[in-house]
């Protein structure tokens, strides 16, 4: 099976060393995104729901990068830092999905990088 590493400048660059995302056969492993501003490497202004629309925007550059598109993707891993905001991550959500949604997890966790309020990893299957 071929692994070939995807990348696009229209989405933040990764600030570890890590691929925004690999692609192995038909399948594509999307590292976390944290809502970063691609233009300019900083964490975007405002609440969650305006974080994890960038961190979706973000994702959604990525897959087009790999020859895909949201609706393809498989499965979704959102973290938190407060689960207070489950219903706003789920608003923003249902914006960029629709039925058959991926599957999901969505899990509070104590801290994300550079103060981030969401982070969210995917699967994407090409058809």
């Amino acid at each position: 099976m071929s692994r070939s590493i995807v990348s696009t400048g229209q989405a933040p660059a990764a600030i570890g060393p890590y691929s925004q995302a690999v692609r192995a056969g038909g399948t594509v492993y999307f590292s976390g995104q944290i809502p970063l501003d691609p233009a300019t490497g900083n964490l975007v202004e405002g609440d969650i729901s305006a974080q994890t629309r960038r961190v979706f925007d973000n994702l959604a550059e990525v897959a087009k990068a790999a020859g895909g598109s949201l609706s393809q993707f498989a499965r979704v891993g959102i973290y938190v830092t407060d689960l207070a905001n489950f219903a706003a991550v789920n608003t923003v959500m249902a914006e960029y999905f629709q039925q058959p949604y991926p599957a999901r997890s969505t899990i509070e966790v104590s801290a994300l990088p550079k103060g981030a309020q969401v982070e969210v990893d995917a699967i994407m299957v090409l058809d």
